[in-house]
């Protein structure tokens, strides 16, 4: 039995299908968009990668990486075929919004925040994170004509973005107290 071949041709011509049909320019709003939220997703496995499987820190990049599968079914459908979408598998909601501002909250009763502009690389993990977090900003901007309200993109990727913050000061202050103790 034959497999299926990973290439297709299809995209040769400088256009990609989307979710649900439709075809549109590679360089257009919505590929634009769910590429940015992809490559954010693949520095975000390289500071899973980093963080060690298991960790706690790993429990929630997990998370965030579903998530991220969710949106960019979302922003790979043309607003038409929208309402074809699922929400919770391939529609943001409200609610994974929420969810992220209650991880915000409960990192931020883990460490104190800095009280002066913060020089990323503290350590690897907290630098990848916020690589992560400016490229989920580059992302949002181009959500903004993918996704424009009343979706859940923008606030999604808006609140992960200040979560990749936190997230990255917070790996930070875990290895200022290593370097305390050695």
């Amino acid at each position: 039995m034959a497999r299926e071949k990973i290439y297709t041709r299809a995209g040769d011509d400088g256009t990609t299908g989307l979710f649900y049909g439709g075809r549109v320019g590679k360089d257009s709003a919505l590929p634009r968009a769910y590429g940015a939220v992809d490559e954010a997703q693949a520095i975000l496995g390289l500071a899973r990668a980093e963080a060690g499987k298991g960790s706690e820190l790993d429990d929630m990049l997990v998370h965030i990486m579903r998530d991220l599968w969710v949106l960019m079914a979302e922003l790979a459908t043309l607003p038409e075929n929208r309402h074809k979408l699922t929400a919770g598998k391939s529609l943001v909601t409200s609610e994974m919004v929420i969810k992220l501002e209650h991880m915000i909250d409960s990192l931020d009763e883990k460490f104190t925040p800095p009280t002066e502009f913060v020089v990323p690389g503290e350590n690897k993990v907290a630098a990848l994170l916020d690589v992560g977090r400016t490229v989920v900003r580059r992302a949002e901007r181009h959500s903004l004509a993918a996704a424009p309200a009343p979706s859940q993109a923008c606030p999604y990727l808006n609140r992960l973005s200040d979560l990749l913050w936190t997230l990255a000061r917070w790996q930070e202050g875990k290895s200022l107290a290593v370097k305390s103790i050695d």
